[in-house]
């Protein structure tokens, strides 16, 4: 997993509220277990049109944000049905943060697993952002997780909770994988003394 550390990107707005995981990535995708590839149908029933086309109004295909990598969306994000899908569909897209007024837990926790960064502010914060993030392009927000700040393009700066373990991971890059890594040598270590113990099993 990539660390996530300092993110200065274009923040896409979409300020629909109660954006569910079907909507982030419809069930006839699901079929993978592949984390890649998913980013293509990002939003697909927002995206295109029957035959594929990329419908011009959904802000993904504006070509200002068409290399967002922070999204500032409604309240409820990610609420529906528990499907990790959705986090790996926004990873694979390009999305690293993903900032509202609050999440569905499920996504929430799946969001940390995989490397994305949800952070959670009042709306008055959530509402700033939203304003910077329709400036387009040229308007980047810089999202600092070691100081838990996000600032607009223009230096207004807002200051966001984080629970320490989930920090210390994103910062350092680790997954479940990752964490059991962690403690290899002691592993290890066990191991051989139960082969010494137990050689028979």
């Amino acid at each position: 997993m990539d660390k996530f550390i300092t993110l200065t990107g274009i923040a896409a707005p979409m300020p629909l509220v109660n954006i569910d995981t079907d909507m982030i990535i419809p069930k006839q995708f699901l079929k993978t277990i592949k984390r890649s590839g998913l980013g293509v149908n990002l939003f697909d029933e927002m995206r295109y049109d029957r035959d594929g086309n990329e419908l011009p109004d959904f802000v993904l295909n504006q070509p200002a944000y068409r290399d967002a990598q922070i999204l500032v969306a409604g309240d409820n994000f990610g609420c529906g049905s528990s499907r990790e899908h959705a986090p790996w569909a926004l990873l694979d897209f390009g999305i690293r943060c993903v900032i509202s007024t609050s999440f569905a837990d499920i996504f929430f926790n799946n969001c940390f697993k995989n490397g994305i960064l949800p952070i959670t502010l009042p709306q008055e914060a959530v509402d700033v952002l939203m304003d910077d993030a329709r400036k387009g392009a040229n308007a980047r927000m810089t999202v600092d997780l070691e100081n838990q700040t996000v600032s607009t393009s223009d230096g207004q700066e807002f200051h966001f909770e984080i629970d320490q373990f989930r920090k210390h991971c994103l910062l350092n890059g680790l997954d479940d994988i990752g964490l059991t890594m962690e403690k290899a040598e002691s592993i290890d270590s066990y191991e051989a003394q139960m082969e010494q113990a137990r050689p028979w099993v």
